[in-house]
């Protein structure tokens, strides 16, 4: 099985870029950003729970995350492989997922960092919340907050799969079809 995790900060284009891997690859795509959502969308109460934090700016809960991507896993064994869009977000996430992945027989292959400025971050995310009208997409300093979580919290998680030799940076400026082709190549090598 291959495991990939899209990495990058948001509105660095994971979500774009997973979809398309999905296609040529055969793999399954799990975006912990859309399962959350779908836990808010239906007002569950860990989703009311989840919405209070994303209205903040702020990261889930890493036992809540964690416990999404295993009842994921154990739903679809059996598929080619996985791309992770949005997880592991912590270094403690990452941690957990190895020890479950390994408790699985399987482990992450490669992770992909998808390099974007933050200017052009911030562009991007206000130019998809006017499409998206997520509340977190609206507001300016709300983003700001998102990507400065993700400097602190999120940007180590690299530095994990650096040691393990399992980090490539792509940079990933450029058309939807350019940043592909760069990924896709990393992927490759590893086919």
């Amino acid at each position: 099985m291959l495991n990939v995790v899209l990495f990058g900060a948001p509105g660095c284009g994971k979500g774009t870029q997973s979809e398309l891997l999905e296609k040529k690859f055969g793999l399954s795509h799990i975006s912990t950003g859309e399962i959350i959502r779908s836990y808010i969308k239906n007002q569950t109460p860990l989703g009311q729970q989840m919405a209070e934090y994303i209205s903040r700016g702020e990261l889930a809960p890493d036992s809540v995350v964690i416990g999404m991507v295993e009842e994921y896993l154990n739903q679809n064994k059996g598929i080619k492989g996985t791309i992770f869009d949005g997880f592991p977000r912590t270094t403690a996430q990452a941690e957990a997922f190895d020890k479950m992945l390994e408790s699985m027989g399987d482990s992450v292959d490669i992770m992909i960092y998808m390099d974007v400025p933050e200017e052009e971050l911030v562009r991007r995310i206000l130019l998809r919340g006017k499409d998206s009208g997520r509340a977190d997409d609206a507001s300016e300093d709300v983003i700001r907050n998102r990507i400065e979580i993700y400097n602190q919290q999120t940007a180590i998680v690299a530095d994990y799969y650096r040691t393990q030799g399992k980090y490539v940076a792509v940079p990933s400026l450029g058309t939807i079809d350019e940043v592909f082709e760069r990924i896709a190549a990393e992927i490759e090598k590893l086919a």
